[in-house]
């Protein structure tokens, strides 16, 4: 009797071997070869679940952005009656990826975000990400601080979680620096005084 694969399944586990091979080598080390040994199946598993590496990339990118929601959304879901200002806190925070429990996460979505350079798959995905986190923060932004340009607010807040990322990944400054630059951005927005 053939053996039953969850495709899906193995979709995923493959994503998550693309992902651990692009945190140790960024994606240029990322082979099928490669991606087949770390997922523990076979270079035809791989090929059958993707036609070609850069379908493999695409799906495993937007692996990436479905968990990282899939974490924003459950840091908003443990405090529910949370404020709009509240709101934009723990979610840039969790975009951020500045915990140590994120950093692999942030090295994986850096190598991808280089790529997209070159892909106009990957950019593609990129631009519908940062889209849609644009009008959350746009929306969320114009019930927090009414007087605010909401979406020069959010564009500011996504390009300002996106630098602190980096600045921390290639140790420029410290996760905390990094949490206080972004905890003084609010304030200064919200027209609370600085700490």
């Amino acid at each position: 009797m053939p053996k039953l694969v969850d495709h899906e399944g193995r979709r995923r586990q493959i994503a998550d071997a693309v992902c651990r091979l692009a945190e140790e080598r960024g994606l240029e080390g990322v082979t099928l070869r490669d991606v087949a040994a770390r997922a523990d199946v076979s270079m035809g598993a791989v090929q059958r679940c993707f036609r070609t590496k850069d379908e493999m990339l695409t799906f495993a990118l937007t692996y990436i952005g479905e968990r990282v929601t899939t974490r924003v959304s459950a840091r908003i879901s443990e405090s529910p009656a949370q404020s709009a200002r509240t709101t934009v806190g723990h979610a840039a925070t969790e975009l951020s990826l500045l915990r140590q429990e994120h950093r692999a996460e942030a090295r994986v979505w850096l190598a991808f975000l280089a790529q997209a350079t070159v892909s106009r798959p990957l950019a593609e995905i990129l631009r519908a990400n940062y889209t849609a986190l644009q009008e959350a923060f746009t929306a969320l932004l114009a019930q927090a601080a009414p007087e605010a340009d909401a979406s020069l607010e959010a564009r500011t807040l996504l390009a300002l979680v996106d630098g602190l990322t980096t600045h921390v990944l290639i140790d420029h400054i410290s996760p905390a620096a990094a949490l206080d630059v972004l905890d003084h951005h609010l304030c200064r927005l919200w027209g609370e005084p600085q700490q």
